[in-house]
């Protein structure tokens, strides 16, 4: 098959989920056959990464444009080049997936969250968010939804079914430790946080409930956002020297930031599957999350859930938790990503949909 996909920043990834997600699907797609062509927002060094082909357009660098024009402007070059399916990411960007239907493109639409709750939208944002939630339960051929919540979601709300198929994620530690004590970390020694730096995310609660934690080890804080300068001046805002926040991290810096921590704090509570959650399970790593029914659903009782109230008396819990009972339940969340989120699954996920869009008259 020739596919196209649409509506992330592009790869090789630097900024978030849905470009991981397009690095690890797309390679995958061509290792089996397939012509993948991945539309980008910014430029890598060569016309091809990994064998996909990487077609690069402009866009406006605007906190509330960037992805709605490039996606738009994509989906234009798009028509002229036909392929045999299309994956749109980004329930925002459910108004351009008629367009390639009517050329007869089958698209598929992998609607990410629940996009509109983040805090970071004003009130016509949210509302436009809405309303593409509504679009992309009409425009698209078929839903993808990467959470079963939010399939429930888009079930009980717009009475509309969906094809759940889950984020992907890589298993096991790497040995490797240069990277980590580069940025002054000592190895397994101190808790992890990543995530882009917004509101939402909830790294200035972990940073402040960290500083309240009698104990010699560290806290990285691993992250950026292109619009949010004012919160993350609050986040970086503290004199403790446990605490390294050196921006975000990608590649084989981040793999080692997860196989060597002392535990994994995942306090997102916008969206359905976040990457980092799954990724930092598969290195098994111990997880503590925000006890949100997206993050349970994915940490299946294998990670200690904490509420925005709670995270001092549970990061108290897992200083005083026996390396054992840390090692068990490491083990634990390992073993659920390898049986449930593994990244050739997933792409033979993506694989069966073209081909059940394709066949469809």
């Amino acid at each position: 098959m020739k596919i196209a996909l649409l509506g992330t920043r592009g790869i090789p990834a630097n900024y978030g989920g849905f470009e991981t997600f397009a690095e690890e699907l797309a390679p995958r797609l061509v290792d089996r056959g397939h012509s993948v062509t991945v539309y980008c927002r910014n430029r890598h060094t060569a016309p091809k990464y990994k064998g996909v082909d990487l077609a690069y357009l402009p866009t406006i660098r605007h906190k509330y444009f960037d992805t709605l024009a490039h996606t738009g402007i994509s989906t234009l070059h798009l028509l002229f080049h036909r392929h045999d399916a299309v994956l749109y990411c980004n329930a925002a960007n459910a108004i351009f997936t008629w367009m390639p239907r009517v050329l007869g493109m089958p698209v598929a639409l992998n609607v990410d969250g629940l996009e509109r709750k983040r805090k970071k939208w004003n009130a016509l944002a949210r509302t436009w968010y809405l309303a593409s939630e509504w679009m992309s339960t009409k425009l698209p051929s078929h839903i993808v939804t990467d959470a079963e919540k939010i399939q429930e979601y888009y079930l009980d709300r717009y009475k509309a079914g969906s094809t759940f198929i889950a984020y992907g994620a890589e298993t096991g530690k790497l040995p490797q430790k240069d990277i980590v004590e580069g940025l002054g970390l000592r190895p397994d020694q101190y808790f992890l946080y990543v995530s882009r730096l917004e509101p939402e995310n909830n790294a200035l609660l972990v940073r402040e409930a960290f500083e309240k934690v009698a104990t010699p080890l560290q806290l990285a804080l691993i992250g950026d956002a292109p619009y949010a300068h004012g919160y993350i001046a609050q986040v970086k805002d503290t004199r403790d020297p446990r605490i390294v926040i050196p921006g975000a991290i990608y590649g084989v810096g981040y793999k080692q930031l997860q196989s060597h921590c002392y535990a994994y704090i995942h306090a997102t509570e916008v969206g359905g599957t976040h990457p980092a959650l799954i990724e930092a399970m598969g290195r098994g790593a111990l997880v503590l999350y925000l006890d949100t029914v997206e993050n349970a659903e994915v940490a299946g009782g294998v990670g200690i859930p904490f509420h925005h109230n709670t995270l001092v008396d549970v990061l108290k819990e897992t200083l005083r938790m026996p390396q054992h009972e840390r090692d068990a339940l490491g083990a634990a969340a390992r073993a659920r990503v390898e049986q449930r989120y593994g990244w050739e699954k997933v792409t033979s996920d993506y694989e069966h949909l073209f081909e059940k869009l394709l066949s469809k008259p």
